[in-house]
């Protein structure tokens, strides 16, 4: 059975990421301006540089960031207000035992949002996304082996990164370069779609929904990166939410719905060899379990819908889930009894 954190914690959680999505609107430099594209809607910051007008990403259409945006003016009259407030929300949070994040980690995912990785699309995954969910669903975790990771997994779309138009400043190469990552080696030279720490053990890799029957590499323009393809990726970050990091004043990130999460860890599990990929697989399928668990009880809708989706993807969908749920049947049991089965 699972722990949660206090009512204050949760509160606590949720008051510093609402107050992180106000920053990111607050800085403005010009006007608020609507851009459709491709049946979306997106807003950008237009000012002027001289003679050239620049358009800056924000983010995609939603009330909440409407509502923002008319309030922009007084939202940025408050900006050191809301830092101290955001410092102080961090310092309770760790006094209620949140894990947090170590000090190397935090930075590096503070210079990655300051680039702009997570307003351009960026979504945490793996590991480092399901410790996230410990303030979304203000449930308590333990220093356990399913919620420890060294490597950052990033994804997003390559057709959303392209056609954004913005693109990261300053390059993500030359932030990997500050923290003293390197480029690994990639199987096409002269593509990169991974680094890591000369020194240290963390792995940071970029990702991107796999749409065809390979998963060779794939362009994120607005990132200035590479990423491994992937299938199965695509239901993952689907309409992602927001995120608060709590390192310092909070840091803005961006994460898969836990609903997603949790079945597509059923999915990632039935996909790990045997051997060394044996105890990820382990990991997987104790996350997806937690989660499940906890969505059993607070979001039932939501996770049956997220459960449906999958099945309905076709048989080898409904095979990788069935495969890593012969393995849990306790967690096999809430989906059925949630889907009235």
């Amino acid at each position: 059975m699972f722990q949660r954190h206090s009512a204050i914690a949760h509160a606590a959680y949720h008051d510093l990421l609402r107050s992180l999505q106000d920053d990111a609107v607050s800085d403005m430099r010009g006007t608020p301006t609507r851009v459709a594209r491709n049946g979306k809607v997106y807003w950008y910051d237009s000012y002027r540089v001289g003679s050239e007008v620049r358009k800056r990403y924000i983010g995609e259409d939603s009330d909440n960031l409407r509502a923002r945006l008319d309030n922009h003016a007084a939202l940025k009259a408050a900006t050191e207000e809301r830092r101290r407030a955001r410092t102080r929300l961090v310092r309770l949070l760790r006094a209620e035992g949140f894990l947090g994040l170590d000090a190397a980690t935090g930075s590096l995912l503070a210079a990655m949002a300051a680039a702009g990785v997570f307003r351009l699309g960026g979504t945490i995954v793996g590991t480092h996304a399901f410790r996230l969910y410990e303030g979304e669903l203000g449930i308590r975790f333990g220093l356990d082996m399913a919620a420890q990771t060294d490597d950052i997994d990033i994804a997003s779309f390559s057709r959303l990164s392209l056609a954004l138009e913005d693109a990261a400043a300053p390059p993500l190469e030359e932030v990997f370069r500050d923290f003293a990552f390197a480029p690994q080696p990639s199987l096409e030279a002269g593509r990169t779609w991974r680094w890591k720490q000369t020194r240290g053990d963390t792995l940071v890799e970029f990702l991107t929904p796999s749409f065809e029957e390979d998963e060779g590499l794939r362009e994120l323009p607005a990132l200035g990166v590479d990423a491994q393809a992937l299938h199965h990726l695509n239901y993952l970050i689907a309409q992602p939410i927001r995120a608060a990091v709590t390192y310092r004043s909070g840091v803005l990130v961006q994460i898969p719905q836990p609903e997603r999460f949790a079945i597509h860890k059923l999915i990632v599990a039935s996909r790990r060899r045997a051997g060394d990929d044996a105890l990820k697989a382990e990991k997987d399928r104790r996350q997806a379990a937690l989660l499940i668990e906890v969505l059993a009880q607070d979001r039932p809708d939501e996770l049956h819908e997220a459960h449906l989706d999958a099945l309905s993807r076709g048989p080898r969908w409904r095979k990788a889930i069935e495969t890593s749920l012969r393995r849990l049947p306790a967690t096999a049991r809430l989906l059925g009894e949630i889907g009235g089965g």
